[in-house]
């Protein structure tokens, strides 16, 4: 499935708002909520991320057709690896190890200020590099 990059871009800017949000705050439902969207996005799709949902309905009517689209599986696989990023901060931040909640959560800040500042999606870089290497493992098996 294809998507307006534009959506993605705009998820990333919502997420580095929410994810410096939690690192002034250390709230742990605030990021429990924000691993909730990573998780719908990856795995339920892009269309039914609230964040997308957001772009979809406030955004993208105010603009022109995209001149290109992307395809949605390497956003899916960032949103998944976000996921993951925020739920050891949760874990971290619910258990009382501070600095592992802090340190999650800045790499998945990081992540998506890349994202929504210069259009950089680390997900997408390392989905070729993890599909060639499923395919190594498949191959050699």
């Amino acid at each position: 499935m294809q998507t307006d990059p534009r959506g993605p871009r705009f998820a990333a800017a919502l997420t580095t708002a929410v994810l410096i949000l939690v690192l002034l705050t250390d709230n742990s439902a605030l990021l429990a909520g924000q691993t909730l969207v990573f998780a719908l996005g990856a795995f339920a799709g892009l269309r039914l991320s609230p964040y997308d949902w957001l772009f979809r309905i406030l955004v993208l009517p105010r603009l022109a057709p995209p001149s290109e689209t992307e395809d949605e599986r390497p956003l899916r696989f960032g949103q998944g690896i976000l996921m993951v990023f925020a739920a050891i901060g949760m874990l971290g931040f619910l258990t009382g190890v501070t600095w592992l909640g802090l340190l999650a959560t800045s790499a998945g800040l990081a992540a998506a200020f890349l994202n929504a500042a210069f259009g950089y999606c680390v997900g997408c870089e390392l989905y070729p590099v993890v599909r060639r290497a499923q395919g190594r493992l498949t191959a050699g098996a």
